[in-house]
């Protein structure tokens, strides 16, 4: 049959479908509505899913970034620290000495000079002698009983931490104390239970 014969056949019965087609039509509008709105939706999550992506490649380029430089940082807070034992190490009663004097003063300027850069880049030193010990910034190495201290409250300094930005480096490393019963408020846990 060819597509023109068809097309004659089916002639007779389209006065038929238009009789009938009002509710078929509102199921089929009602069908394409819900259909219309459903695409929209997937559209929607679609375009917010691309530009959470977007932001997120964003935020991963700056941290990478600023981070990059971390494990070399790391690695040369072990020159910064031994900088810092070699101007311990040396007593002050050889410090008199103009020899000793000049290699003081030369071993002083390297470190300055270091921990200027690092700064520079971002890295901050944190060095607390007192106040409460943060587990996000502090790592206790030892506890001790200490008169008229709070429990957690830093006693010692044992090793600086430092900072990359606003992300941990490496935490200092504090000494703290067990709490002094006579202190009101020396222990922060509820020991009652």
């Amino acid at each position: 049959m060819t597509e023109a014969a068809k097309n004659d056949h089916l002639e007779p019965e389209a006065p038929a479908e238009t009789q009938t087609a009002a509710p078929a039509d509102n199921t089929q509008v009602a069908a394409l509505q819900a259909e219309l709105t459903e695409t929209k939706d997937k559209m929607l999550r679609a375009l917010a899913d691309a530009d959470n992506a977007r932001k997120r490649a964003e935020r991963m380029q700056i941290d990478s970034t600023k981070f990059a430089v971390a494990g070399f940082a790391r690695d040369m807070l072990d020159v910064s620290d031994n900088l810092r034992r070699a101007i311990e190490a040396i007593p002050e009663s050889k410090r008199e000495d103009e020899t000793i004097a000049n290699l003081l003063q030369g071993i002083e300027a390297t470190e300055r000079v270091m921990l200027s850069t690092l700064e520079r880049n971002g890295i901050r030193k944190i060095a607390p002698t007192t106040g409460q010990f943060d587990p996000n910034h502090h790592e206790a190495m030892f506890e001790a009983d200490v008169p008229g201290k709070k429990h957690g409250e830093i006693i010692q300094l044992i090793e600086p931490g430092y900072m990359i930005h606003e992300r941990l480096l490496r935490p200092a490393r504090v000494g703290v104390a067990k709490g002094d019963p006579n202190v009101p408020n020396s222990r922060t846990l509820d020991e009652s239970v």
